[in-house]
Formats: C-alpha cells, sequence, structure tokens
C-alpha cells in the first residue's frame, strides 16, 4: 500500500492510454505503480509491469490474468473471451478495473483512493514464492529478469511507410533531370548568341601609307671655316700685286 507519491524518473512513460501519468506510488519486483489523471480529471493508480517481466512470458500471463478475472467480476464486458481460474491468479479484495491492455506491455488502472489497495494487488501474482504442492511448498527462486528495472512501454504507433522509390520512378527522375539541364544549356547559350549580335561591329581602320620623316636640323650651327683675308701679309710667298716698294714712299717729291 502507497500513499506517498516520488517525482518520475527518466524512463517512466509521460502517458498510458487515455491517462497522462503524475508520479510514482509504489515500487515493486514486478513493476511499477503510477499515479495517473484521467480525461475527465479523475486520478488513477496505473500498474505496469518491468521490462523483464513483461518479455517473460509466464510472468505476463500472470498478470493478464489476474487482471481479466478481476474484470469479469467487476462487471466489464468485451475484454475476455476466457477465463483462467488459476490459483496464483486469483485476487480477494481487487479494486475495480478502470482500464487495462493485454498486449505486449501490459498496464492497468483502477481508482485511486489513498490509504487504500491500489493496481499494485496486480503485480502480487507476477513473483511467485514457490511450487504450491498441498500444505507444502518448494523452495523460492529469483526470476532472471529481477535485474531489469525498467517500466515496459508500449510500442509506438506505427507511422507511415516511406516511399519506396522504383526503377520506373528513378528513370523518369533522370530523364527530368536530363531535360533541365539541356533546357538550360539552352538558354544559356541563346544569350551569349544574342549578346554577340546586339554588339556593333568594329570598323575597320584605313590603311597606313608609312613615310619616312627627314632627320630633324640641328639647332646650334656647327664651326664655320675661316673665311680668306682680302690682303696678303708680307710674308706671304708667290707674286703680289705691282705696287709700291717700303723704299719708295719719299713723300709727296716731283721728279726732277
Amino acid at each position: 500500500m502507497a500513499n506517498v507519491a516520488s517525482p518520475l524518473q527518466y524512463g517512466d512513460p509521460p502517458r498510458l492510454g487515455p491517462f497522462v501519468v503524475q508520479a510514482r506510488l509504489h515500487t515493486a519486483p514486478a513493476g511499477f505503480v503510477y499515479l495517473a489523471q484521467a480525461a475527465d480529471g479523475r486520478a488513477v493508480s496505473l500498474a505496469v509491469l518491468t521490462r523483464g517481466a513483461a518479455l517473460d512470458t509466464a510472468a505476463r500471463e500472470r498478470f493478464v490474468t489476474a487482471i481479466r478475472e478481476a474484470a469479469v467480476r467487476g462487471g466489464v464486458r468485451g475484454w475476455l473471451e476466457r477465463a483462467a481460474r488459476s490459483r496464483a491468479a486469483v485476487l480477494d479484495g481487487a479494486p475495480q478495473v478502470l482500464a487495462m491492455d493485454t498486449g505486449r506491455a501490459p498496464w492497468v488502472a483502477v481508482p485511486y483512493a489513498p490509504g487504500r489497495p491500489g493496481a499494485e494487488r496486480f503485480l502480487e501474482p507476477v513473483m511467485v514464492g514457490g511450487t504450491f504442492i498441498g500444505q507444502a511448498h518448494g523452495p523460492d527462486f529469483v526470476p532472471y529478469w529481477l535485474t531489469d528495472r525498467s517500466p515496459a512501454l508500449p510500442a509506438p504507433p506505427p507511422g507511415r511507410r516511406p516511399l519506396t522509390e522504383t526503377a520506373r520512378r528513378v528513370l523518369l527522375a533522370a530523364l527530368a533531370l536530363a531535360v533541365l539541364l539541356l533546357l538550360l544549356g539552352v538558354i544559356l547559350l541563346l544569350l551569349v548568341v544574342g549578346r554577340q549580335d546586339a554588339e556593333p561591329m568594329p570598323r575597320p581602320l584605313p590603311p597606313t601609307n608609312f613615310e619616312p620623316s627627314p632627320p630633324p636640323v640641328p639647332v646650334s650651327p656647327g664651326p664655320r671655316e675661316p673665311s680668306p683675308s682680302p690682303t696678303r701679309s708680307p710674308t706671304d710667298s708667290g707674286p703680289g700685286s705691282p705696287g709700291r716698294s717700303p723704299g719708295d714712299d719719299q713723300g709727296d717729291k716731283s721728279p726732277l
């Protein structure tokens, strides 16, 4: 009997069926008991097997059988097609079953009443204390799944399957890509050709006649040659012009 709630831990389910899980109420070797809330706001006690117990077919069957028998005694119809009347599954004073799931990860929800037995009653038949033979019973044993302390969570709803690409779709996609590339190439070619046609052709240059230019004239004249003197000096040799000799200059005297 659990009256103190503890916070949820990593791995606890946030939701089971229509119930929103809020806290932990009880931890047992075979499973967990949670405090949950129904859609109408009612508090419920919800029991879930551990992952190891859910994988054990015998342990899961004991849990499911106890739930089904309690549901039949409580007047719930439509859940049970056959009821196993085994000694281990019979529970005296089991709470009323509000909802249950008997799949690969079974759980059961009952009304929550502080101080009264809740959904943990359905975890009691899961643990077998020995083989009952009349007044005596065999030795106890430890289940192999006792160390797996993770809650058994139902599988997520199946999502939409990814589309399987066939050879025809791949061929059509490749053909569409080739056509797109071809169109892109044609557009680029038209742009280049149109640009060349729009540009005017350059006018040809007139023919050039090469004529050598005369050499430049120096600005300063070169050295001049000495010009000849009009008179000859006495030292010059050669016949001279007739004239007076130096001794003839005797003044202006008339001859006698």
